[in-house]
């Protein structure tokens, strides 16, 4: 264990309330309909009022960590005469990818690059070459290089040509307002440690109601049965169909809470920005370079190019911020040696201010 408390500047998990931590002093019990009707259908119906006003959606919730969700939701939604077009700019496109590959499902990869953002008329492109594809999959926020992928262009693309959508809005979600009928998702995943401000344990999925229930008898897996546990949560008032990380999610509802006391969505995705454009401001002052052109970034996490000095290390500029009370995140760029920082969590205007003036104390390369 660390021997201070410090700050995470990471994409999730993510530093949270006090308030959030002190709501897992509390054990439920998992058979318990104070628990499962006033706790998790709450998180449930609360999840689906965030992602649209409209009706016709649901949420299901699913224990692990976001991949095992985007996992879930390939592995149950994707028939097995289906095909889906997988949009790849990142590690987490990529995933997808390996994903895919390892189940046995048919997919067409579209890899664009990890600093290039999807072409629309590419995508169209290939739906118009390639009739066999009945699914599209890319990542909203992609947390490789920080840059916002134009999903709603995409969605729009699926609309007319009659695709299912599935979405990665892992880092994104309760972070950047986003309407999911207006935007034609049929399947957004995130979880529980993103920008809800949650801890992590659970991710979550926000489901086309009748898309979800052509998914029967799908899945490659017993666990990651997206339509069974979605079964279970509806016949049971929101019993899971294995051990609920209790915990978890009383940390998450507490979160939600937080969320509206906030002003919504769209008061934490005004605050992620202001974060964002204050830290990349601040960087550039002090001499750092961001990866991407400003049109591309999110407010979720910035990528900064590494100083090219003989004497950088990252892991001694690591060590020294997380002396001062911060932790930034390694690069996970292929191409590019560079580090990123995150803006997301209980970080506001004077934590970056703080962190600018630790960077300038940990450039050792320059004293």
């Amino acid at each position: 264990m660390q021997s201070k408390p410090y700050l995470l500047l990471t994409p999730g998990p993510l530093s949270t309330s006090k308030t959030v931590k002190e709501a897992m002093l509390f054990d439920s019990c998992t058979w318990d309909d104070d628990y499962n009707l006033g706790v998790v259908q709450t998180i449930r119906q609360q999840l689906v009022a965030l992602a649209t006003p409209q009706a016709g959606f649901t949420s299901v919730l699913l224990q692990g960590s976001g991949s095992y969700a985007v996992e879930a939701v390939l592995g149950s939604v994707v028939a097995d005469h289906g095909k889906v077009l997988i949009v790849d700019n990142g590690a987490y496109g990529a995933r997808m990818i390996e994903m895919a590959s390892m189940m046995g499902i048919a997919h067409h990869a579209y890899s664009c690059g990890e600093v290039t953002c999807p072409d629309v008329a590419a995508i169209e492109q290939i739906l118009q070459q390639d009739p066999a594809i009945t699914h599209i999959a890319m990542v909203h926020c992609e947390t490789t290089t920080g840059m916002l992928n134009p999903i709603a262009a995409v969605g729009e693309l699926a609309h007319r040509l009659g695709k299912r959508y599935i979405v990665d809005a892992m880092s994104s979600f309760g972070g950047i307002p986003l309407d999911i009928a207006e935007w034609h998702i049929d399947f957004l995943i995130s979880s529980a440690n993103k920008c809800i401000q949650g801890v992590p344990g659970f991710a979550f999925v926000i489901a086309r109601q009748t898309e979800l229930e052509k998914c029967r008898g799908r899945s490659r897996s017993l666990s990651l049965d997206l339509y069974a546990q979605w079964r279970c949560m509806e016949d049971h008032h929101g019993k899971w169909r294995f051990t609920s990380p209790t915990h978890t999610v009383l940390a998450f509802a507490q979160a939600l809470q937080e969320l509206q006391q906030e002003g919504g969505v769209a008061a934490r995705y005004q605050r992620y920005r202001n974060n964002q454009h204050q830290l990349v401001a601040g960087m550039r002052a002090l001499g750092f370079e961001a990866l991407l052109e400003d049109t591309l970034h999110s407010p979720i996490i910035t990528a900064f190019y590494s100083p090219q000095h003989a004497t950088y290390r990252f892991n001694d500029f690591y060590q020294r911020l997380k002396q001062h009370g911060f932790v930034i995140y390694p690069g996970k760029v292929s191409q590019s040696d560079c580090f990123r920082i995150g803006n997301i969590g209980e970080v506001y205007e004077q934590d970056i201010a703080a962190l600018l003036i630790a960077v300038e104390q940990a450039m050792y390369w320059k004293q």
